[in-house]
């Protein structure tokens, strides 16, 4: 069980990372983050002052930091390690035996762990997808109310730390911004009745059958995703295939299909640099027949 002390409400999921960093790194130091990841997360370690070092990271990972990696790039200005799991954009889950290993890996570099599970809860294929807390109390957990519980404008989050970060966290939100809006945490007592639970993970099983139909349509016109995603609500593939001399990478690309075939996916570049000219992410937000003309949209231009 959580201490409810520990428990820190936070403007959004950002509002959290904006505390983890500004307590835990110092200035000129460094997070460890995987390459492609969350893009902001780069941005919050700038606004501090720290640094960002992006690992490299491909299927051969599952598109996670490992503990390998954290030995392999952890140096003496190195303070802390940050994931997600689920990820975005790839969609990758961390296994309670690849924490468990992140965990020991980084405890013995005396770093900090910081785990995002802001997509907790959307997870398929009845995967287990236990909390970093389960095997290392001493974590820090981001989480929100945006992704599974679809709150995305209400900003409401939450960071749990241990106890001795209980009141640094306090004070760093009272100069950031506060607290988070007082309406929002009432409307969010609403999502935890049986009522509203039980839409929720109706809502889950929707996002699985989308991606269990929009997967094997993408990879039927040539895109070519490397790691079935478990999580979240996003497909991450290399899109090589449909690479040429006049739309030589995926921001070219996605601007074709864009003008097009009025459809719009993400490019690898907003997520990192590692092989990101020739990516694209999909996120499977639409309903499932909308997705599908997506998918006819593209193949008609080629055709």
């Amino acid at each position: 069980d959580i201490s409810p002390d520990r428990v820190v409400i936070t403007s959004g999921g950002s509002g959290a990372l904006l505390l983890v960093m500004g307590a835990l790194l110092e200035r000129d130091k460094k997070v460890l983050l995987a390459d492609p990841g969350y893009p902001c997360n780069r941005n919050f370690a700038l606004f501090v002052e720290g640094h960002a070092q992006s690992v490299a990271v491909d299927e051969s990972t599952n598109y996670q930091l490992t503990s390998s990696l954290i030995n392999e790039y952890w140096g003496d200005d190195t303070a802390m390690a940050l994931v997600a799991s689920p990820s975005n954009p790839t969609g990758t889950v961390l296994t309670k035996q690849e924490l468990m290993a992140l965990s020991a890996a980084i405890r013995a570099k005396n770093g900090h762990f910081i785990v995002d599970e802001i997509y907790h809860g959307l997870t398929y294929d009845d995967i287990d997808t236990p909390t970093v807390l389960a095997i290392d109390n001493e974590a820090f957990v981001i989480n929100s109310f945006s992704k599974f519980f679809g709150m995305t404008g209400w900003r409401l989050g939450w960071l749990i730390v241990p106890d001795e970060y209980v009141s640094v966290m306090d004070r760093l939100a009272q100069n950031l911004f506060l607290s988070a809006p007082t309406m929002s945490q009432y409307a969010a007592l609403a999502a935890f009745s049986v009522e509203s639970l039980d839409i929720l993970e109706e809502r889950r099983q929707i996002f699985e059958q989308r991606r269990n139909s929009l997967l094997p349509a993408l990879q039927s016109i040539g895109l070519d995703v490397k790691v079935r995603p478990q999580g979240a609500f996003y497909i991450y593939g290399d899109c090589s295939a449909f690479l040429n001399e006049q739309y030589p990478d995926s921001m070219a690309l996605s601007k074709f299909w864009l003008q097009h075939a009025g459809v719009a996916a993400t490019p690898g570049n907003d997520f990192g640099s590692y092989l990101a000219n020739r990516h694209m992410r999909f996120a499977y937000t639409n309903d499932e027949q909308r997705l599908l003309e997506a998918v006819e949209r593209i193949s008609a231009i080629y055709k």
